[in-house]
């Protein structure tokens, strides 16, 4: 990389590949939007070794697995579109394993999906999706 280069990502932040970088300033953006929202942010990327969820968070006595899906254009779908059966599966093992991490409490929960909409690299649109998809089977809680 030459210095031009780290210089620019140095004042700006964007460091390493573009669309890594789209997807941080997309979770970034949802967190904020569902703070103002009501609900309450408590974790970022959780990962087990059977997935990983983007930002989980509580909803009155509710608990919230979120998918944030960013991107700078709808040209060909939505960007929830990409929540296929294969991520639901993978979004609903990690939630099973957070479950499990702390403490099997009985609870109800949800998934839900953000599309952060980019131009210019900065935020255009945001959609909170609640409720999307429930847990994939032959999965079960409870």
């Amino acid at each position: 990389m030459n210095l031009f280069k780290k210089l620019k990502a140095h004042f700006t932040g964007k460091t390493g590949p573009e669309h890594l970088w789209h997807g941080k300033l997309g979770e970034r953006a949802a967190r904020r939007y569902l703070k103002k929202q009501g609900l309450k942010f408590l974790l970022a990327n959780f990962r087990s070794r059977r997935g990983e969820i983007d930002l989980i968070c509580r909803d009155a006595d509710c608990l919230v697995f979120v998918e944030v899906k960013t991107r700078s254009s709808e040209e060909w779908t939505r960007p929830a579109a990409a929540v296929d059966a294969a991520k639901r599966r993978h979004l609903s093992l990690a939630a099973l394993d957070y479950l499990r991490r702390i403490g099997n409490p009985e609870i109800k929960f949800r998934f839900d999906i953000v599309e952060v909409l980019l131009e210019g690299g900065t935020v255009r649109e945001i959609r909170h999706l609640p409720n999307t998809f429930f847990l994939s089977k032959p999965y079960r809680y409870g």
